[in-house]
């Protein structure tokens, strides 16, 4: 059963250390690797990185970082039918936004070919390979299952002789895809189902981002993880748990071949709810333009992330509040976009947008003035100052700040009702104007002007507080209002496509915002007024500026579902 971790009433997390730190400490106590630490950072680059991954590189740069040691950055890219030089590209623009820097120590696995191959040959002499010409398939139904003994190949006891003359004729690649691979020679009795005789090797005729076509055979991730890990030196080999069923393999490989042998260690991968991670799932997204590329603001990807508005500090804080584990664990969402609240609370500047504008015309306000308001930028930091907003006799409010009929509680703005202006007066309503079809286009109000926020005569109070905009200063602006893309908590089974929420994009045109916005530059945050924390998106510009919710106030979705 998957424990569930769900926003905390406060961001105070004990430290306590986890037990990859318990046992870095204890080799470091008996000086094991000359007192190393080394870890790596070891994605495949056949996709763009996600929150899980983020989890992983916090962890294995963080390990590094805290005993003194170095964390290198390999790609695995061992099947060039599904990398590309995008993703490299992408992979590493992320690690570095995320805060990290492997400096000199950029690696692939393909560096490392003709030492595997060597290798192998080396294994293939010491009778512990073979050349085997069974299909796919037919692997597979010799594999046996977990309650019985798979078969043996029955080319399995083929001479050093001939299986080195066809492992070289393969790599010369006189065979063609899937005829031939090169299996280690283990046991076909052994409990664990990757001991029996994995396939290292196998032969595909497909260019390779950075060997072009020098190559034909590929090496299979068991056989190039390990090995690379030993070429690099890493000491600690961090991967999630579903590795754990390798690591006799990944121990036997390095034994067999008596060079330095790395520790792995497994943890927990991250789970999230409301979230798909499987990179299948990911590319079908991007494919069947379900979403708008790896970088939607929907997609868990980093890239989507913080194209959507999350910092690297509010996703290194989450991986902090995560921690590590031993066993799977369901993570609810909502830590995730507490720690974005968290971190922007502190530095996000305050600012006023009205995304559904309704025009309040003040009819005793003099016309033509403009009156410049005093404004706090961010409240929790009074380093950030003040900025003024123009107040003039026609502006916009939020259409839902006004009702003709109000619901009991409502404390907005409703006829013969006041409220006070953020920064400004308190106003009554006095009258509406209505089209033909009875849609409230404009509400009349009347100000006193002994209310004005700050003034020494400002002494009278009301319940509730609105913002607003200038509608002869206002900026316009579209603003996208992302949601959850999945309606239920775990939408990983086979219909997870039934599940993606229909409403997970409201765009919205003709939204107005401050004077003090017409500026902004892509990734600039700020918190809307009652809103919510807004991002400039990537494509916006400053004659269509486009702004992204990064993320509500609260947690409305969890009161959603409560009320349903």
């Amino acid at each position: 059963m998957k424990e569930q971790i769900t926003e905390p009433n406060n961001s105070t997390i004990p430290e306590r250390k986890h037990f990859i730190q318990e046992i870095i400490e204890e080799d470091l106590r008996n000086a094991k690797n000359n007192g190393r630490v080394h870890t790596r950072f070891p994605p495949e680059p056949n996709g763009y990185l996600h929150i899980g991954h983020a989890k992983s590189i916090c962890l294995n740069f963080g390990l590094a970082k805290q005993y003194n040691g170095k964390c290198n950055l390999r790609f695995d890219d061992t099947n060039p039918t599904k990398e590309e030089q995008e993703y490299v590209d992408s992979i590493k623009k992320d690690v570095r936004w995320l805060g990290f820097d492997w400096e000199e120590r950029e690696f692939f696995a393909s560096d490392y070919f003709h030492q595997l191959y060597d290798w192998a040959i080396q294994l293939i002499k010491a009778g512990k390979a073979f050349v085997c010409d069974l299909s796919g398939e037919e692997v597979r139904k010799h594999r046996g299952t977990l309650t019985e003994p798979g078969k043996e190949s029955p080319y399995r006891n083929r001479s050093i002789e001939e299986n080195l003359d066809l492992f070289e004729r393969m790599k010369k690649g006189e065979f063609p895809d899937g005829s031939r691979t090169l299996r280690a020679k283990i046991d076909m009795n052994h409990p664990n189902l990757n001991m029996r005789d994995p396939v290292m090797y196998r032969i595909l005729h497909a260019e390779h981002h950075r060997t072009g076509n020098e190559w034909c055979i590929y090496p299979m991730y068991d056989w190039a993880h390990g090995e690379s890990d030993s070429i690099e030196g890493i000491t600690h080999s961090i991967c999630t748990l579903e590795f754990e069923d390798h690591r006799p393999l990944y121990n036997w490989y390095v034994e067999q071949l008596g060079i330095h042998h790395p520790q792995q260690i497994e943890f927990a991968r991250l789970n999230l709810t409301y979230t798909v991670m499987s990179k299948r799932k990911l590319l079908q997204l991007v494919e069947e333009n379900i979403v708008n590329g790896w970088d939607d603001p929907r997609m868990p990807t980093i890239s989507g992330l913080r194209r959507r508005g999350y910092t690297p500090e509010a996703i290194r804080s989450f991986a902090d509040k995560v921690g590590v584990a031993k066993r799977d664990n369901m993570i609810d969402v909502a830590l995730l976009e507490f720690s974005l609240r968290e971190d922007l609370n502190k530095k996000a500047a305050r600012m006023m947008a009205v995304l559904r504008p309704l025009k309040v015309v003040i009819t005793n306000y003099p016309d033509g003035q403009v009156e410049e308001l005093e404004a706090v930028n961010n409240p929790e930091d009074p380093a950030m100052g003040m900025r003024t907003v123009p107040f003039s006799k026609v502006l916009y409010i939020e259409q839902d700040d006004f009702k003709e009929v109000p619901p009991p509680k409502y404390f907005r703005l409703t006829p013969g009702a006041e409220v006070r202006l953020r920064y400004a007066y308190i106003i009554k309503c006095t009258n509406v104007v209505k089209d033909a079809n009875g849609n409230i286009t404009e509400v009349h109000c009347t100000y006193d002007p002994e209310t004005k926020s700050g003034s020494a005569q400002s002494h009278r109070k009301v319940k509730g507080t609105i913002h607003w905009v200038s509608a002869e200063h206002a900026v316009d602006a579209e603003v996208r209002l992302y949601d959850r893309l999945f309606t239920e908590e775990n939408p990983n089974g086979d219909n997870w496509k039934e599940l993606i929420n229909p409403n997970s994009l409201e765009a919205l045109s003709g939204c107005k915002v401050e004077r003090s916005l017409a500026t902004v530059k892509p990734q600039e945050r700020f918190q809307f007024e009652r809103l919510g924390y807004f991002c400039v998106d990537d494509d916006s510009t400053p004659e269509n500026l486009v702004f992204n919710r990064a993320v509500t106030l609260r947690d409305t979705w969890a009161k959603i579902e409560k009320n349903q």
